[in-house]
């Protein structure tokens, strides 16, 4: 239930007792504004959506089926038009958040421009996006309860009690569209002081939730590029106990940690880890170099050996200075890494992997979770996979094992349009649908995002446009090819002044200055319009 009568009583009783200057200060207006403003700052949106966060891990460990989703935005609009359009196609922003990608905001952010995904970007710009996305949702707030209060004045005017009621049900239940983000903080952007500073930037603009990748920082990749380097568990571990501690300090008690692992597709170290004992996560880490037994005769000037069970090796070291990883232990490494960042205080895993594929995803899991039952992932939909040719060269794949006659199809060819209508294809667009409930019943997987789905949605509608509008379409390319649209589906846009915050200007200039507001949304007024 909201306060909004017990704020209207609140200021009345401040009004009595501030005598006549306060007699032009309408209670009821007060009381609207602070509905319009629940969250004043950005630890009040952390602490309230940690709490969400955590409510919804504990109802998925009761039932597999109530995984949490989100898109990537790359601009607060972006972010509150996907609030806006859930609200209005479900009724509810439940276990719907926000991804806030470093991709995004290295491609699309950064001052100097687009970048590459390499920690390249400026280290603020992360925390701004942050604070943008909550900026346009707490607007998107205040627009849409605008709407109920002057829908409560008509009712009150009209004296339609039935009416009035059912305005102020929904004003006194009103579900935010303040959900939770999950921040990708890279690598850490440094030390882990560096992280940790970095952190407190982006809880206090409001993320409840950060994600950090066991990569080195200043050789940090894109997860679906070829050249990440890892680093020893260790190092890893520093950074997100420095995360803990920024949650911490800034009073968000439960806020959560996204560990990533990109040892799946990472061959290279930076550094061979310490050891302090055998068999510790030093001595593990080491375990999986590519290394040669060797003689101290043979040694060379400079170069670096350690002693595995008794024996001098040396590990393959590359041009570049880094060391490599043996052939065929990625998946190994991560199923360590998992295990000793839930060890090290982790919430969520993150894993990387090659190819959206279910049982190599519950492969990792299964044995993540011999050791911690109830790790649970977070996963990458990637736009990286190629998801038409994936899943129609796994559907082929399953069906030849199954004897299923598959000669009518070439497997290398399977992205051709010409089996678009195809009986196969048809089956893998099914395993598509299906694939993120197969993953969280069969690999545990939470939380299901894609990293920058609105970026293509931008190219591919603005290409659309570009066609028609410069092509023989001319202004029909525009009025067919959006605005009907945007009519016909009942996109809030539509009235773009109003998404600007025209109608609640109008709002607050008849609350400051009563009968003799100027206002904009008259009768000649072009929105009136789409009414």
């Amino acid at each position: 239930m909201s306060t909004y009568q017990e704020d209207i009583k609140a200021v009345a009783a401040l009004k009595e007792a501030a005598g006549n200057p306060w007699d032009a200060i309408n209670p009821e207006s007060a009381a609207r504004m602070r509905a319009q403003n629940k969250f004043q700052t950005g630890l009040d949106i952390a602490r309230y959506t940690a709490k969400i966060m955590r409510e919804d891990m504990a109802e998925f460990d009761k039932d597999k089926t109530k995984y949490t989703q989100s898109l990537g935005c790359w601009h607060g609009f972006v972010g509150q038009q996907k609030l806006i359009s859930i609200k209005k196609h479900f009724g509810s922003t439940k276990r719907r958040y926000l991804y806030l990608s470093g991709w995004m905001v290295a491609a699309l952010r950064s001052d100097f421009g687009p970048l590459p995904d390499q920690s390249m970007h400026e280290k603020t710009a992360v925390a701004s996006l942050v604070n943008e996305l909550y900026t346009f949702l707490r607007q998107a707030d205040a627009r849409e309860l605008g709407g109920l209060f002057r829908a409560l004045d008509a009712a009150r005017e009209a004296g339609d009690s039935a009416k009035e009621a059912e305005i102020q049900g929904q004003i006194d239940n009103y579900e935010t569209h303040i959900v939770p983000i999950i921040a990708d903080i890279d690598a850490g952007f440094g030390n882990a002081e560096a992280t940790y500073l970095m952190a407190k930037q982006m809880i206090e603009a409001g993320a409840c939730c950060l994600q950090i990748e066991n990569q080195v920082a200043d050789e940090k990749q894109c997860g679906h590029q070829d050249g990440k380097v890892t680093v020893p568990h260790a190092d890893f571990h520093n950074k997100l106990r420095a995360l803990r501690y920024a949650f911490l300090e800034l009073g968000v008690d439960d806020g959560v940690i996204v560990a990533r692992t990109d040892s799946e597709g990472a061959g290279l170290t930076k550094e061979i880890a310490v050891v302090k004992e055998p068999g510790d996560q030093g001595d593990v880490y080491n375990s999986y170099l590519d290394v040669e037994e060797v003689d101290v005769a043979d040694m060379a000037e400079g170069d670096v050996v350690f002693n595995r069970g008794g024996k001098l090796v040396r590990p393959k070291r590359l041009p570049s200075g880094l060391y490599q990883f043996r052939q065929g232990t990625g998946h190994e490494r991560c199923v360590f890494d998992c295990i000793e960042a839930i060890n090290a205080g982790a919430d969520l895993l993150w894993i990387e992997t090659a190819v959206p594929t279910v049982h190599e995803i519950k492969g990792m899991m299964d044995e993540v979770r011999k050791v911690h039952p109830d790790a649970k992932l977070v996963y990458n939909n990637s736009p990286s996979f190629n998801w038409t040719l994936n899943f129609r060269q796994q559907t082929f794949d399953a069906w030849e094992a199954e004897g299923k006659d598959v000669s009518g199809y070439d497997r290398s060819n399977l992205m051709s349009a010409e089996y678009d209508d195809s009986e196969l294809s048809a089956a893998a667009d099914e395993r598509v649908k299906t694939f993120q409930a197969d993953t969280s019943r069969e690999a545990n997987v939470f939380h299901h995002l894609i990293t920058l789905p609105t970026y293509h949605t931008t190219a591919l509608s603005v290409d659309n446009l570009a066609k028609e509008y410069f092509g023989e379409q001319g202004m029909l390319g525009y009025v067919a090819g959006v605005q009907r649209k945007e009519i016909r589906q009942g996109i809030a846009c539509v009235k773009h002044q109003n998404m600007a915050g025209s109608d609640m200007g109008d709002d607050h200039k008849e609350y400051f200055a009563g009968e003799n507001a100027l206002k904009a949304g008259g009768a000649k007024n072009t929105s009136n319009q789409f009414s």
